[in-house]
């Protein structure tokens, strides 16, 4: 990738994803939205890659969406925002197992997009969060429909609708961690996660996925009135008033 901001890399038929812009806390770019995509989607046929890793190095997972980012490509090219939109319809259409390695924080749509994979390792230094409600937003990715599923109402409630964040302990209870490893190690780990899926049956692990798993069209049409009322919500006083306050603490 040009940028190199997201660095894909293949071994023993695992694809390997890694958010790679450290500075930034790995903070998501429509430029890599499109990239992480493209990475998923030409995956789907290809018989050497048996499963995928996300990762985003060790300390840190990602810290969502790049604000500034954002708001430039909504007030010059709304239409850019379909890359955010690509890499959830990427997911949700995915038809490999998904490893996630969460070593540090995981805000937004690192958090959202867990509930997408089918394994997740977390360090005891990770944290979760989805915080849209504090920028006067609503869920997306289809995780109103996943987190309750998953960890319960009450669970889903605390973080989408009050924006409370999990520890790895937490999220492990919540159920959607499988395992807490220390600090460094998440990534190593999950490619033993890996190796293990790619020895087993393939034709065998693609059908009991999706059997497990919530139909893509459940999920797309989700993403779709998720994604609906989140672009009604951007035009809110109570999102406007959030995003003109987050530019000012900027310029100080």
């Amino acid at each position: 990738m040009p940028n190199g901001n997201i660095v894909v890399t293949e071994e023993r038929g695992t694809r390997v994803i890694t958010l790679r812009r450290p500075g930034k806390k790995n903070a998501i770019t429509q430029d890599m939205y499109r990239e992480m995509s493209h990475a998923i989607d030409t995956a789907q046929n290809n018989p050497d890659i048996r499963c995928m890793i996300i990762t985003g190095g060790s300390g840190v997972f990602t810290a969502g969406d790049d604000i500034d980012d954002f708001l430039h490509a909504d007030t010059a090219r709304p239409e850019t925002l379909s890359n955010g939109v690509k890499f959830l319809y990427s997911l949700a259409l995915n038809a490999k197992p998904i490893i996630a390695a969460v070593d540090g924080a995981s805000i937004g749509m690192g958090t959202v997009m867990l509930f997408h994979c089918d394994y997740v390792l977390a360090s005891t230094a990770a944290t979760f969060s989805a915080p849209y409600i504090k920028l006067g937003l609503v869920p997306v990715g289809a995780s109103s429909l996943l987190m309750p599923n998953t960890m319960g109402y009450q669970r889903a409630f605390a973080m989408l609708v009050m924006g409370r964040s999990f520890t790895a302990a937490e999220a492990h209870a919540a159920g959607f961690v499988n395992s807490v490893v220390s600090p460094g190690h998440t990534e190593v780990e999950a490619r033993k996660v890996a190796r293990e899926i790619c020895r087993l049956p393939a034709e065998a692990v693609a059908t009991s996925r999706k059997l497990l798993r919530a139909p893509p069209e459940e999920l797309t049409r989700r993403i779709d009135q998720e994604g609906h009322l989140f672009g009604d919500r951007l035009k809110s006083e109570e999102a406007i008033a959030a995003f003109n306050a987050f530019a000012n603490r900027k310029k100080r």
